[in-house]
């Protein structure tokens, strides 16, 4: 193996972490919207050379987290009426088709964790009635992942859960999640697995895609108020 092959074969998983901590620092906040990622600060805090955060950094705008404004540098995605709204009708289609699928391909331990999955849902809202934002999201996603895992179809797959998960997650935790929307979102989720667990493909496909516009509508009305 050449020096340059073994240089990579080290680098990627550092390139890999930075990644990671770079987009957990967005979705947190801790990096806020339209905010410039510092090549110096960053390099700095995660204690790592510029090379590997420059890769996060192209991995992210990839991903559509990051937009590099030419003089400006790179800067962390701001996401306005018509991106939120973009982004829920991709979902609305996408997802639809991936619970359309599942329902034709999921395994009985697969519908038990989605109940589970549920149910665990319930749990944080009760323990939590008038401030679900903390908890909920993670759940939310926890779901949605493990419909679209289910569907069996790889391109769906690392569609929503790679390509555009991070895109997906920031929209969700920038937005204040109302307790009325939190639950109806639950009694939403119970009606889609409650369909793919009948087998159901046209009513798996027909309650995600009224599941994910009615989140979007609740998104865009709380934007403009």
């Amino acid at each position: 193996m050449s020096a340059k092959e073994d240089f990579d074969r080290e680098w990627e998983p550092v390139s890999d972490n930075v990644l990671a901590r770079l987009r957990d620092a967005i979705l947190e906040g801790e990096i806020p919207p339209g905010a410039k990622i510092s090549e110096p600060e960053m390099s700095r805090k995660f204690g790592v050379s510029r090379a590997p955060l420059r890769e996060a950094i192209r991995r992210l705008e990839e991903r559509s987290l990051v937009t590099r404004i030419p003089r400006q540098g790179a800067r962390v995605v701001v996401l306005d009426a018509k991106k939120v709204n973009d982004i829920f009708q991709l979902r609305e289609a996408i997802e639809g088709m991936a619970a359309r699928e599942a329902a034709l391909r999921i395994t009985q331990p697969e519908i038990d964790r989605l109940r589970e999955a549920l149910e665990r849902q319930w749990l944080a809202k009760q323990a939590m009635p008038d401030d679900p934002a903390t908890s909920f999201p993670n759940l939310d996603i926890d779901y949605h992942s493990a419909i679209v895992r289910a569907s069996r179809n790889e391109f769906l797959i690392k569609f929503l859960s790679e390509d555009y998960h991070g895109l997906i997650d920031l929209c969700r935790r920038q937005q204040r999640r109302r307790p009325q929307r939190t639950e109806r979102s639950m009694h939403e989720h119970q009606r889609i697995v409650d369909a793919i667990a009948d087998r159901d493909p046209e009513m798996a496909e027909l309650t995600m895609r009224r599941h994910i516009a009615r989140a979007r509508q609740d998104i865009l009305d709380n934007m403009t108020m």
